[in-house]
């Protein structure tokens, strides 16, 4: 027990490091300037011109191929690294704000960041080394191996029920304003504190919607052995164009995202870090 409490209590002290803090809020700067490269990449897709990926690394690789864009990306991938690592702190030692279940739910949705916050940041660091190949023929290729393997289909199945259920949270979540708790609230003028609920709810629900189509379409491929159908948030913004009014759902989910990538700048100033 003594062990446990004093890895508790390293952690609660890195977790309070005021480096540490200054480097999440810098890597929300940067999670809002690759989504707001994303939303410009969906927008694209929207209007038939985009010639790269419309996911997140296609957003981090076109910051590369701009002027000093090789050393925003990997200035990106160093805050994405702290912000996972903060995010690890609060999963091991809990968020103390909170009792009971509410405790639990908090440490493993920061469990979850974690994993999102480190893969945006190998993601990254892949674009700086210019490393990356396509993400969606990654991701199609992956899909096709697992397929072939015993109980594969059913692991992409599940992958993309996971997926799903994802987007589905990120929309209740941002319907419901749960992310006003982890806002430093009582800081914000009134014209703020709106303009970050308005920007919250928006790209939540959008992140919501592209997620939940991505994970529909995985579970698509597994059932109909079409590994063509797992290509990621690029299929599923392709997927969306298609459909009747796709231009404009499309459109207004490009808008939502951009939303988002204005609230991660908002969050590298109210966040409770």
């Amino acid at each position: 027990m003594s062990l446990t409490r004093s890895a508790e209590a390293t952690a609660s002290r890195t977790a309070d490091s005021r480096w540490l803090e200054l480097l999440a809020r810098a890597g929300f700067i940067g999670y809002g300037i690759v989504h707001l490269l994303f939303a410009w990449l969906a927008l694209q897709i929207a209007f038939g011109t985009s010639s790269d990926d419309g996911d997140q690394s296609g957003a981090l690789r076109t910051l590369a191929a701009q002027p000093l864009g090789k050393f925003l990306v990997i200035a990106t991938a160093v805050g994405l690294l702290a912000m996972a690592i903060w995010q690890a702190l609060e999963a091991a030692v809990g968020h103390r704000s909170e009792r009971g279940r509410e405790r639990v739910v908090e440490r493993l949705a920061s469990a979850g960041r974690t994993i999102v916050y480190l893969y945006f940041a190998w993601t990254a660091f892949k674009v700086f080394r210019d490393a990356a190949s396509n993400s969606a023929d990654q991701q199609e290729a992956l899909t096709g191996k697992l397929m072939t393997s015993s109980g594969g289909r059913w692991l992409v199945g599940l992958a993309g029920l996971v997926l799903a259920a994802i987007g589905v949270g990120l929309v209740i979540y941002g319907l419901v304003k749960r992310f006003e708790k982890h806002l430093k609230t009582g800081e914000m003028s009134p014209r703020t504190r709106k303009l970050a609920r308005r920007l919250g709810i928006a790209g939540y629900v959008a992140k919501g919607v592209a997620y939940g189509i991505a994970g529909l379409l995985i579970i698509v491929a597994a059932v109909n052995y079409d590994p063509e159908k797992a290509r990621g948030l690029d299929a599923a913004l392709h997927t969306l164009r298609e459909q009747s009014y796709g231009t404009l759902l499309l459109t207004l989910v490009a808008l939502g995202i951009a939303a988002f990538g204005l609230f991660c700048f908002l969050q590298s100033r109210y966040r409770k870090v």
